[in-house]
């Protein structure tokens, strides 16, 4: 039988998965008329993935077969409808009828020959002949490997259908639940490319499910573990990050925190290009700082996009308003994107893709996470947390973003400790202190690092009120602020009601 195409194999075109991120993740989608390997345990997704993959077949007029050997063809019409998909103009052929499963059809469908095909092997082919399909998936190779009971004689099946759905110019995906254990490695060797879907379970929250091209001949793809959804409407993919892929579009001038001496401290404002961490206990005022910087950003005309992942949306919009940082008009206009996400639900790849479509798509040029804390219990394993962060960031600070990221650090007073230590990823580290002066609970602000800019080394005095963000004169009279056990020795007045420590 001759090939579809008059083209040699390296011309061929690449079939797109209905799946834009694993397109992605592929450099376009699977090299046409060549066999792929599909594997993952029951529950990953397999069927979804393939019945996607027919289904962006049939919107470019290409037909497309389903033989199954583990689910009905009713089945199978059950989970398209349950993702809202119809599988009309899509052939569904059960390989295996319900006459065929009984006691005295047994392994009918594997000639003794090794060289030979068995009858329902021969229907397939038939179908495939009379059909002349573009795209084939095969449901499932564990059901064809119990039925051959002899590794040679399954191996020699597989490259029997590989061989004739070459002929044929077909596009074909066989799953695999890998029921054989995961040291059969011999369907690797046969097939042009491999996919491995993997579920994870937590303790708490849903599971976290990732994806990974094991191989693909012929084309670069993106390797590592990449996050996707399972949800109605199909698998979502979110490949992976890599700041690598992108260019600098930095800016040389810096921009305005909304705080006159904040900018001062700063070395004159925040740098186009690098990410700034506030760091300190919690309720000291870093989330305040963060969105009078943001406000200041849209009174220029600049988008920001928000993520919430402790304080609900309506708290933050009642404290910003009480601080008279309202923010409601810009969420109306558009400036202001706020996102709330629940750190037991969302993936670190999902997340990445939020920030990347909002600085690719909707031209955002601040970015605030709030807080670290929170996204980190999202996050596998504390390594995992610090290389995602650093992708992350590498690819907003080449993209000339502000990113500014909060971190809650353990304690109040005395030594305070954190969850991670995110300091020399960053560009710049404000740091916030309590201390007590008089009987009463203060707050000091400082910079500790700046990478950009020649920033202050002075500690000075920090206050939220109903003016926003203020900060006062360095505070020269105090000892062991940073430590957590201040000494007051001299005169100096403090924010407030313009007394010295004493009272006086």
């Amino acid at each position: 039988m001759s090939n579809k195409s008059s083209l040699p194999p390296y011309q061929l075109g690449v079939a797109s998965t209905g799946i834009p991120g694993l397109d992605s993740v592929l450099n376009g989608g699977f090299p046409e008329q060549h066999l792929y390997l599909v594997e993952g345990s029951p529950g990953t997704g397999k069927t979804t993935l393939a019945l996607q993959f027919l289904m962006a077949g049939r919107e470019k007029g290409e037909q497309g077969l389903y033989v199954t050997l583990s689910e009905t063809s009713e089945e199978l019409a059950k989970v398209a409808q349950s993702h809202g998909w119809t599988l009309d103009g899509i052939s569904v052929y059960d390989l295996v009828s319900d006459e065929g499963l009984s006691e005295e059809s047994e392994q009918t469908i594997l000639h003794p020959s090794e060289f030979e095909l068995g009858e329902t092997t021969r229907d397939v082919m038939r179908l495939v002949g009379e059909l002349k399909p573009h795209r084939v998936v095969f449901d499932s190779l564990s059901e064809l490997r119990l039925l051959a009971q002899s590794p040679l004689r399954y191996r020699r099946q597989i490259l029997a259908l590989k061989r004739f759905f070459a002929q044929m110019g077909c596009t074909v995906l066989m799953l695999d639940d890998k029921s054989a254990g995961e040291g059969d490695q011999q369907l690797h060797s046969i097939a042009h490319g491999v996919v491995h879907l993997n579920q994870n379970t937590s303790d708490y929250g849903p599971d976290k499910r990732r994806l990974r091209v094991v191989k693909l001949r012929g084309l670069k793809f993106r390797s590592g573990d990449h996050d996707f959804d399972l949800d109605r409407g199909g698998l979502v993919v979110f490949p992976r990050l890599s700041a690598g892929e992108y260019r600098s579009t930095l800016k040389a001038e810096p921009v305005s925190t909304g705080t006159a001496v904040l900018d001062s401290m700063l070395g004159g404002g925040l740098s186009p290009g690098s990410n700034m961490l506030l760091a300190g206990p919690a309720g000291i005022g870093k989330s305040t700082t963060a969105t009078s910087c943001a406000v200041a950003a849209m009174q220029r005309g600049e988008k920001v996009a928000y993520y919430l992942f402790d304080e609900g949306l309506s708290t933050l919009l009642q404290r910003s308003k009480a601080l008279g940082l309202d923010i409601a008009p810009f969420i109306d206009s558009g400036q202001l994107m706020i996102r709330s996400f629940d750190p037991a639900e969302v993936s670190p790849g999902q997340f990445a893709n939020a920030v990347r479509d909002a600085v690719e798509k909707d031209g955002v040029q601040m970015v605030v996470i709030d807080s670290l804390n929170s996204y980190m219990q999202a996050m596998p394993g504390g390594q995992y947390l610090l290389l995602q962060m650093h992708e992350l960031l590498s690819y907003l600070n080449l993209r000339g973003v502000v990113t500014m990221i909060i971190l809650s650090l353990h304690g109040t007073v005395g030594e305070i400790r954190s969850d991670v230590d995110l300091s020399y990823l960053s560009d710049g580290m404000v740091h916030y202190r309590f201390f007590e002066a008089g009987g009463n609970l203060l707050k000091a602000i400082s910079v500790i690092k700046s990478r950009t800019r020649a920033h202050e080394t002075t500690i000075r005095e920090f206050r939220v009120g109903a003016k926003g963000v203020e900060i006062g004169e360095p505070l020269t009279d105090f000892r062991g602020i940073l430590a957590g056990a201040a000494h007051y020795a001299g005169g100096q007045r403090l924010l407030g009601d313009g007394k010295n420590p004493a009272g006086t």
